[in-house]
């Protein structure tokens, strides 16, 4: 069984619903830990809730990025981390620290990537007239959000939409890829090889795997 580190900054939604699909086996490992750079965020209620370790690593008591991030791999080396997910942890983390965890660093991002790398992507999208748009799991590179997407799943954008309406459309579908994914990398079916996703041995596409088959699952 797979030990999975969870990186968090704030409330954790896609925290829980990786922390269910363990608990009910969906996924085949177990997170050992939750780590956040902010006190106090209702994420850390969640790991606690699920008996699951909770951790505060503060970034302002750090001198610079490096040093922090420094301190933050020895914590998820401490727990023998097979995966680190990064769940809503608002940080952009140094080269080493990526290279230190290349092909086992996951993220989600708010967008159907490439499009919309940073930040406020929702009211981007309704700002360029989008009618769709979405969340995408990938591989973290030193390219921020620049790393190979493994899925995506979209959402309908409406004329009436404000960028709360969409945030809520796309956390929904975040909750259901995220996951899926991890459970494919926890069956040992999802690889990073040469700037490539590859599941099942197959390279996948600039947008990741998009066949709705559910077998497949």
């Amino acid at each position: 069984m797979k030990s999975i580190v969870v990186l968090i900054s704030g409330g954790g939604s896609n925290l829980q619903a990786i922390l269910d699909a363990c608990q009910t086996g969906f996924i085949a490992g177990r997170v050992s830990a939750v780590i956040s750079n902010k006190a106090g965020v209702y994420g850390l209620e969640r790991a606690a809730a699920a008996g699951v370790k909770a951790l505060v690593l503060d970034h302002k008591a750090y001198a610079d990025r490096t040093s922090y991030d420094q301190a933050l791999m020895a914590a998820i080396d401490a727990e023998k981390a097979d995966l680190v997910v990064l769940a809503g942890f608002m940080r952009i983390l140094t080269p080493e620290f990526v290279s230190h965890y290349q092909g086992r660093l996951l993220n989600i991002h708010p967008s159907l990537l490439p499009k919309y790398q940073g930040l406020n992507t929702h009211q981007r999208a309704i700002d360029a007239g989008d009618t769709e748009h979405g969340c995408s799991v990938h591989f973290v590179t030193a390219e921020l959000d620049g790393g190979p997407v493994v899925l995506q799943a979209k959402v309908p954008v409406f004329d009436d939409d404000d960028a709360a309406a969409v945030a809520e459309r796309v956390h929904e579908q975040e909750h259901r890829i995220y996951p899926l994914v991890v459970r494919w990398f926890c069956q040992d079916r999802l690889q990073h090889l040469a700037d490539k996703a590859l599941l099942d041995g197959q390279i996948l596409s600039a947008h990741g795997y998009a066949d709705d088959d559910d077998d497949n699952e």
